[in-house]
């Protein structure tokens, strides 16, 4: 899971960054609004850990930034200890979760679980459909028809942004940022070889499903009868 927090207090930041790597969460950290906005618009991110109180931009205005440009992310908010306004109305703002600082890392982990289930529960137990396949993520299995096939779990990723985003081109860079991080040495290759693979494992399953390269713009989900 991949987790973006944006806290102007620098040391409790990198300290909550160190136990949110240890147990597992990738997790890249921004330290002011207009910088937690931009990263947030990149639509690359599973859950969001918001401050309120930001330099160069607050985080109540960043969250309605965020729903008002259609990043459904979820957002843990922190706020001060007390400040009942601040949680309403970071709430009626599109927050989904809260905590007041300080807070015990364990409930913050707990939080993240927590929202992590319910991001799973929102997909239909976590089966994706498109055309005539249907992905389990959980599972890396792939199916279509009475036919099913095991995929990586790259394969499967890449899968799963294709189709929650089946009206868009995707490009090779949004795949690198979102499945290997924006500090990797990963390239155009990497993306395309999965791709090819991932290609190859629709077509044993004779699936109606194809992944259109878009040149110089990505890739995008189509079906066969949807035409070139």
């Amino acid at each position: 899971m991949r987790i973006l927090m944006v806290e102007d207090e620098k040391y409790m930041a990198e300290a909550i960054v160190q136990v949110l790597k240890k147990n597992n969460y990738s997790v890249d950290l921004v330290y002011n609004g207009e910088d937690g906005l931009d990263c947030g618009l990149s639509d690359i991110y599973d859950i969001i850990i918001l401050d309120i109180m930001l330099p160069k931009l607050n985080g109540i205005n960043v969250l309605k930034e965020l729903r008002k440009n259609g990043i459904e992310t979820p957002v843990i908010l922190l706020t001060a200890r007390g400040e009942t306004e601040d949680k309403v109305q970071g709430l009626d703002s599109g927050a989904d979760d809260y905590l007041a600082k300080p807070f015990h890392t364990d409930e913050l982990l707990a939080r993240l679980r927590a929202l992590g289930r319910r991001k799973t529960e929102l997909i239909n137990d976590g089966i994706l459909k498109y055309g005539d396949i249907q992905l389990n993520p959980l599972t890396l299995m792939l199916g279509c028809g009475s036919k099913e096939i095991k995929l990586t779990l790259k394969e499967s990723q890449i899968l799963e942004i294709l189709i929650k985003r089946n009206n868009m081109v995707i490009s090779k860079e949004m795949i690198i940022e979102k499945l290997w991080g924006f500090d990797t040495d990963a390239d155009d290759n990497h993306v395309e070889i999965h791709v090819s693979l991932l290609r190859k494992k629709l077509n044993r399953l004779e699936s109606e499903v194809l992944i259109h390269t878009i040149r110089g713009a990505g890739y995008v989900l189509k079906t066969a009868k949807d035409g070139e």
